[in-house]
């Protein structure tokens, strides 16, 4: 199997803080220059997902909505 695609974090159905938690944790186990894709429908998650990639110095690639769920592209810069 083929890791190409990058890492994917389904945190649907999870709560604040738990979004950003896991999306923390996930991001320090990876290494610069990886992407990971984060799945959520809590809806403070946007914000909050958002935030914590910008003031933790990473890159938001991509963010789209498909009804509740959320989707984040991130780059890992550091």
């Amino acid at each position: 199997m083929s890791e190409s695609t990058g890492k994917k974090l389904d945190a649907t159905g999870l709560f604040c803080p738990e979004p950003v938690f896991r999306t923390k944790i996930e991001i320090e186990r990876m290494q610069v220059g990886e992407i990971i894709t984060v799945a959520a429908d809590d809806p403070a998650a946007e914000d909050d997902i958002s935030r914590w990639v910008t003031r933790n110095g990473h890159e938001l690639l991509e963010l789209s909505k498909d009804g509740d769920t959320i989707t984040f592209q991130i780059k890992k810069v550091k």
